[in-house]
C-alpha cells in the first residue's frame, strides 16, 4: 500500500493519542457526539407533556417534531461514535479499497446529515413560534430551546466533516492516478520518465565486438564506423564500367 493513501500514512505506524484528539476530523465527531445528546436529551426529557391524560409534544403540540427532533439525534450519536472509531482503525487500513469505501460513506452520510438538521432546525424552530405560552411550555423552554440552537450548530459541524472526507477522497483520487514522473517512481538501471533516478539502458549486446551496428574492435570505444570510400573494386565484380564503342 503507499504510503499517505486518502491522507494518512502507512498502516500499522505507533499510535499518538494527542496528535490523533488533535485533527480535526475527531474534533468535529466529538462535537457532533455532543450535539446529537443535547438534541435528543432535550427533547425527550422536556420536549414532551400530558395533557387530558394523553403525551403532547411542546412544539405546538405536533408529535412529528418531538419525533424528528429525537430520531436525528439518535442517528447521530450513533453514526458520529462510529465514525469516531473508523478514524481510529484508519491509519490501520491496509487495502486502499477499503479506505475509499469510508472516505466515501463518510463523505456521503456528514453531507446528507447536515442536510437533515437543516431541515430540522427549520422545522423545529418553526413549530417553537407557533407555540403557545403554557405552563409546561415555559418550563421547558430552556431545554426546547437548546435543541434548535444545537440542531443549527450541527448543521456546520457535519457539513465540516463532509468537507475534510470530500479533501480524503480528492488526494487519494490525485494519488491513485499520478504518472511516475510527478512520484520520481523508477530505479537505477530502468527506463525512467524525464526528473526521477535511473537511466535508459542499453540493448543487450550493443557496444560489444560481437554487435555487428554498435560494436567495435576490442579496447576501442563502441560506435558504428563505415568503411572509407575507395574506387577499389568490390569482390565479384568486373571493375570500372567501359561504355562499348561503336
Amino acid at each position: 500500500m503507499e504510503a499517505g493513501a486518502f491522507g494518512a500514512g502507512k498502516a500499522g505506524t505507533d499510535f499518538n493519542p494527542i496528535e490523533f484528539v488533535q485533527r480535526p476530523q475527531v474534533i468535529l465527531r466529538l462535537l457532533n457526539i455532543l450535539f446529537s445528546i443535547i438534541v435528543f436529551g432535550s427533547i425527550s426529557s422536556k420536549g414532551w407533556t400530558f395533557e387530558n391524560q394523553k403525551e403532547v409534544c411542546l412544539y405546538y403540540s405536533d408529535a412529528n417534531a418531538c419525533n424528528y427532533g429525537v430520531g436525528i439525534g439518535v442517528i447521530a450519536f450513533l453514526a458520529a461514535a462510529v465514525l469516531l472509531a473508523g478514524e481510529y482503525f484508519f491509519p490501520q487500513m491496509s487495502s486502499v479499497k477499503t479506505r475509499r469505501h469510508f472516505v466515501l460513506a463518510d463523505l456521503a452520510f456528514s453531507g446528507f446529515w447536515s442536510f437533515l438538521y437543516a431541515v430540522g432546525f427549520i422545522y423545529l424552530a418553526s413549530q417553537w413560534t407557533k407555540s403557545e405560552s403554557k405552563t409546561a411550555a415555559l418550563a421547558a423552554g430552556n431545554n426546547l430551546r437548546a435543541a434548535i440552537a444545537f440542531s443549527f450548530f450541527s448543521i456546520f459541524t457535519w457539513a465540516g466533516s463532509s468537507f475534510f472526507a470530500y479533501q480524503r477522497y480528492r488526494q487519494g483520487a490525485e494519488s491513485a492516478f499520478a504518472t511516475a514522473y510527478e512520484t520520481g517512481m523508477g530505479g537505477p538501471g530502468g527506463a525512467t520518465t524525464p526528473g526521477s533516478t535511473g537511466g535508459y539502458t542499453s540493448f543487450p549486446g550493443m557496444g560489444t565486438t560481437a554487435d555487428p551496428v554498435g560494436g567495435s574492435l576490442a579496447g576501442v570505444g563502441g560506435g558504428y564506423q563505415g568503411p572509407p570510400f575507395s574506387s577499389a573494386a568490390r569482390p565479384g565484380t568486373i571493375g570500372d564500367y567501359q561504355p562499348p564503342t561503336y
